[in-house]
């Protein structure tokens, strides 16, 4: 088992220091998850994300990453974030609503010029699923096999899923989609990351990680 699996497990056994370790080395991500997603109560979905781990802490077996079951337990907190508000009489399905459509943008979101903000206000309008699944691709370096686990479904429908993203934002930014590789290609290819607005994101996404 590796060392967050470790610490994870000593946690349970009432090892606190444990329990502040893990919590200071993934909170960064965790909280960067929610705060592109929910417009108040990150704090509150971050500590309830971690204590969901602890609760799960039987099913982490140290067979992949932690980082990959702390989304997968995050992702599960966002959802019921959205059921139990039922904002504006809706009920979260993950691949048909956006974060948009739930309740109103999160202010994190709000970029540092005219073009950034509409840039941040298109992501937030892609269905759950694909928002999470492209901000953890390019934003956060998680491979799509991981993404693939974290959401529970095949690689190739995490591939299909951000190809469907990023035409989607090239459609809402009119934006041309020549270059696009085959749905078939792999997302690790580099063709995307040439693209200077998959590269303005990115460079906005890891200057924000200043702030956590």
């Amino acid at each position: 088992m590796d060392h967050d699996g470790e610490l994870l497990l000593r946690w349970g056994d009432g090892d606190e220091p444990a329990g502040q370790e893990l919590y200071d080395r993934h909170f960064p991500r965790v909280y960067r998850f929610f705060r592109t997603k929910v417009a108040d109560g990150v704090e509150d979905l971050v500590q309830a994300t971690f204590l969901a781990c602890l609760e799960a802490r039987e099913r982490y077996r140290g067979e992949g990453k932690f980082s990959t079951f702390i989304y997968g337990v995050a992702r599960n907190q966002l959802l019921a974030y959205f059921r139990k508000r039922k904002s504006r009489g809706r009920m979260a399905a993950p691949l048909q609503h956006s974060v948009a459509d739930l309740g109103p943008s999160p202010s994190t979101m709000l970029g540092r010029d005219a073009e950034e903000r509409r840039l941040y206000e298109s992501i937030c309008r892609l269905p759950i699923d694909l928002q999470i699944s492209l901000e953890l691709f390019y934003w956060e370096d998680v491979p799509s096999r991981e993404i693939a686990a974290i959401l529970d479904v095949p690689e190739s429908t995490v591939r299909s899923r951000l190809r469907r993203a990023r035409l989607a934002l090239r459609k809402a930014l009119d934006l041309p989609d020549e270059g696009l590789p085959p749905e078939s290609a792999s997302t690790d290819a580099q063709e995307f990351d040439k693209s200077e607005w998959i590269q303005r994101i990115r460079t906005s996404a890891l200057e924000g990680r200043k702030d956590v």
